[in-house]
């Protein structure tokens, strides 16, 4: 169905609550694999991660931490993750190249350029987009949509824990909270719905660019998706 996609992962989907882990070997693991099969499809990648599982924002509010260098502190949380995944990958042939947005760790990691992201991607390479955006105040979903767009990707994967798709409401504390299989980018906004920040919905909606979200308990869901089946809810610009 798709050509080049992004994948938006929560950082939280690497995190082993047992043991403590901020990453956990067998989740990374699934994780690495799932996206192989992706590219054994044919698919062309890119991926932003979050570093929930290394750092929350809450917790620099308790501990008296700043937003600004809070938020430079969570671009760091995934530029740890995206180096995970990205060595996950080569050990599994697939080759991987992370991009940062914030200051590059020379052997490790590259200054984000579009071009050079582009050119990556055409190359055979899935490519991370790590640091977000490179500025605070902002979140990775703005960084997710800002490299979509800046690569052309058809679609961004957005996978959700414990979330089928697109609620008008937490189903979980209200059982009438109304599911949406299809939805604009425009009715998210005026609905004021909590999926991806506003700045990223403003950013796509008018954008030839889905956003699938589903649910990545399965994590085969990723390929299901990419092959066409209709799991979650499509948000499109609206003229489809």
């Amino acid at each position: 169905m798709y050509k080049r996609v992004l994948l938006k992962l929560s950082g939280e989907s690497l995190r082993q609550e047992e043991e403590s882990q901020i990453i956990d070997v067998d989740y990374l693991k699934e994780t690495a694999l799932t996206i192989k099969s992706l590219y054994d499809q044919g698919l062309e990648i890119a991926l932003v991660i979050g570093a929930g599982n290394i750092w929350r924002g809450k917790l620099a509010d308790q501990i008296g931490i700043e937003r600004i260098p809070a938020d430079y502190m969570g671009m760091l949380g995934t530029v740890i993750n995206a180096v995970a995944i990205s060595s996950a990958l080569k050990n599994l042939d697939c080759p991987s190249v992370v991009f940062s947005s914030i200051s590059p760790i020379e052997g490790v990691t590259r200054a984000y350029n579009p071009k050079e992201a582009i050119e990556e991607l055409e190359k055979g390479n899935v490519i991370f987009l790590a640091g977000g955006t490179g500025k605070p105040l902002l979140t990775t979903d703005t960084a997710a949509a800002e490299l979509a767009i800046d690569t052309k990707v058809d679609a961004i994967l957005m996978a959700k824990n414990d979330v089928d798709g697109v609620y008008s409401d937490d189903p979980d504390k209200n059982p009438d909270a109304i599911f949406y299989k299809r939805i604009t980018y425009q009715e998210m906004i005026d609905k004021d719905l909590k999926v991806m920040d506003r700045q990223a919905l403003e950013m796509l909606k008018d954008k030839d660019i889905e956003v699938r979200v589903f649910n990545m308990a399965d994590i085969s869901n990723f390929v299901k998706v990419a092959k066409g089946e209709d799991i979650g809810t499509t948000i499109t610009k609206g003229d489809k």
